[in-house]
C-alpha cells in the first residue's frame, strides 16, 4: 500500500469515517473511496457502488469480481460504539455484555456517587455532564445511544444531540407516561414527530424483562437488530 493511501486511511480511522481501498489484482493499481462519496457522483453511477456499499455494510475485506477483473477490497469501518447516560444498575449489566458483542462502551454520568471505577471496571467512564463529553466523542452512524438515568437534566441533553446525529440507535428508559412527557419537552425544543419517533421507548425488545440484567439483554438485542437492519433487509430482498 502506498504511504499516501495509508496516511489517508489513518486520517479516516481517527475521524471515525468508513473507507475502502480498491486494489486491482492484475495491475496493483489502487483507488481510495470514502463512504460519503458513495452517495454522490461519480460513485452513485459507478458499477462498483453497490459492491462497495455491501462491503461497508458487512465491514469485511475480501476479493470481488469487477467488470475490469478481480479486485481486493480493504474495508475500514469504525468500531461500533455504545454511549450510555446513566451509571445505573442496568448499565452495570449492559456494559460488559455490549463489550463482548464488540461495542466500545462509554458511560456518562455526572453523579460521582454512581460513576465509580469500582462499579464499572474496565469501562470508559466519564463522570461529567453529557454536554461536556459528547461533543468531543461525537455521534455517528456507528454509534448507539442509550439513555438510562430517568433524569431529564442528564438524558435530555444527550437525546438532543443524538437526534441531531446519524446514530443508528437511540433508546430511552422510562414508562409510556415518562416518555410522553419526554416527547412534550422535545417538541417544545423544536423536534418534529418523525425525529422524535427515532427514540426506542420503552427501550429494549419486548421480552418481558424485569431485572436490570434482563433489561440490559433486551437493550443490547434491540441495538444489534438496528445495527444489522440493513444487512437483514438485503438478505430478505435476495430471498424474495
Amino acid at each position: 500500500m502506498k504511504l499516501s493511501l495509508l496516511a489517508t486511511l489513518n486520517e479516516e480511522r481517527v475521524a471515525r469515517r468508513a473507507a475502502i481501498i480498491i486494489t486491482d489484482v492484475a495491475t496493483g493499481a489502487q483507488r481510495f473511496v470514502r463512504e460519503s462519496e458513495l452517495v454522490s457522483e461519480p460513485w452513485a453511477s459507478d458499477p462498483l457502488s453497490r459492491t462497495l456499499a455491501d462491503a461497508l455494510r458487512t465491514g469485511k475485506s475480501g476479493m470481488v469480481d469487477t467488470p475490469q477483473g478481480q479486485a481486493f477490497l480493504t474495508v475500514s469501518v469504525p468500531p461500533v460504539r455504545m454511549i450510555v447516560t446513566g451509571a445505573v444498575h442496568i448499565s452495570q449489566a449492559l456494559a460488559p455484555m455490549a463489550k463482548l458483542a464488540g461495542f466500545d462502551v462509554v458511560i456518562i454520568d455526572p453523579r460521582t456517587a454512581f460513576a465509580t471505577p469500582e462499579r464499572f471496571p474496565d469501562v470508559d467512564l466519564r463522570p461529567e455532564w453529557p454536554d461536556a463529553v459528547i461533543p468531543s466523542l461525537g455521534f455517528d452512524r456507528y454509534t448507539a445511544f442509550v439513555a438510562l438515568t430517568h433524569d431529564p437534566k442528564i438524558d435530555d441533553v444527550a437525546l438532543d444531540l443524538a437526534l441531531k446525529s446519524d446514530a443508528f440507535y437511540v433508546g430511552a428508559l422510562g414508562s409510556r407516561k415518562t416518555h410522553g412527557k419526554r416527547v412534550e419537552r422535545l417538541r417544545a425544543a423544536g423536534f418534529d414527530d418523525n425525529t422524535i419517533g427515532r427514540i426506542r421507548a420503552p427501550i429494549g425488545l419486548n421480552i418481558g424483562a424485569v431485572s436490570p440484567a434482563e433489561i440490559a439483554v433486551s437493550i443490547l438485542a434491540e441495538a444489534i437488530g438496528a445495527l444489522r437492519a440493513e444487512r437483514m433487509a438485503a438478505r430478505a430482498a435476495k430471498a424474495a
